[in-house]
């Protein structure tokens, strides 16, 4: 069995718990957050929020040069607090969900995969994260 370095990433989203885990787990959220740069966007997104229950977002650059289905089965799902899923590489992610007077803190760890400098998959998981907190902040529904 191979053996991955966990890389952690976070930030405080300044929205109510309840709206930052919607706009987390909703397709129609996930569809418009789901990008590290603009250059790159999320036409489809599908979501089973369940332990054992699958998702994928396809993710493209948008001119057409590139893109990857990002996929993967949850493992543990409790509502505001933890998703956890394994990835179909087999590598696992943990996002915990805490509220706080301030804001929900999101703190994403996951598997490092071994084809791609740790620095890099960090930066882009912490350029999706920030286009997460930035989408949440700006929208007021």
């Amino acid at each position: 069995m191979q053996t991955f370095k966990t890389v952690t990433v976070e930030t405080t989203v300044q929205a109510p718990l309840e709206k930052v885990w919607k706009y987390w787990t909703e397709p129609n959220h996930i569809k418009i957050w789901n990008n590290a740069s603009d250059d790159w966007h999320t036409p489809f997104a599908e979501n089973d929020l369940r332990a054992g229950g699958k998702f994928v977002s396809r993710m493209e650059a948008k001119d057409g040069s590139a893109g990857f289905d990002f996929g993967g089965i949850y493992d543990e799902v409790k509502l505001h607090e933890v998703i956890a899923y394994t990835m179909g590489d087999g590598r696992k992610v943990k996002i915990t969900f805490k509220g706080q007077e301030y804001g929900t803190e999101v703190i994403e760890a996951f598997d490092a995969e071994t084809s791609q400098p740790i620095e890099f998959q960090q930066q882009g998981w912490q350029a999706i994260l920030n286009n997460f907190k930035k989408y949440v902040e700006q929208t007021n529904k």
